[in-house]
């Protein structure tokens, strides 16, 4: 017999998988990496005049689609899309002074740790334990009595 320490919590469904809770953050991540090169590389085609970072631009928004895509089945579209686009805007502002003539000032860094932060909070908030306590507090739940 196994213990419920070893296999998991229990989900209505059976042992939770963490690597199924893994596999639409880890699409998530690389769909903001890939956002991030969309943004530079649309900077670098100036307007899509220049072919070459045109056609970078066209795959990796192509990327990006696909990856946010996948990530959505499974994690709720306001916190993927907030994540995501957290992610491409932190990085196209960080990347940006290293491939052209941008800057990155002390406020714009400031702004950009709060981004950071509500991207982290926004992770915690779809964390199992989290979505165990709230699922636990609604079935101890007394229901409401009408007046």
């Amino acid at each position: 017999m196994t213990s419920t320490a070893t296999r998991g919590p229990l989900t209505p469904t059976g042992p939770e998988n963490p690597e199924k809770k893994a596999g639409p953050w880890l699409a998530l991540l690389l769909a903001g990496a890939f956002e991030v090169g969309y943004a530079l590389s649309v900077n670098g085609s100036q307007g899509f005049t220049n072919l070459t970072w045109s056609l970078v631009a066209i795959v990796f928004f192509l990327l990006t689609l696909f990856f946010l895509s996948v990530a959505l089945k499974k994690i709720d579209v306001g916190i993927g899309y907030a994540v995501w686009a957290g992610i491409g805007a932190v990085g196209a502002a960080l990347l940006g002074p290293l491939f052209f003539d941008e800057t990155l000032t002390l406020v714009k860094g400031f702004w950009l740790a709060v981004i950071i932060g509500g991207v982290i909070w926004l992770k915690l908030a779809d964390s199992p334990k989290l979505e165990a306590k709230k699922s636990d507090g609604q079935a101890t739940a007394a229901p409401e009595q009408p007046q």
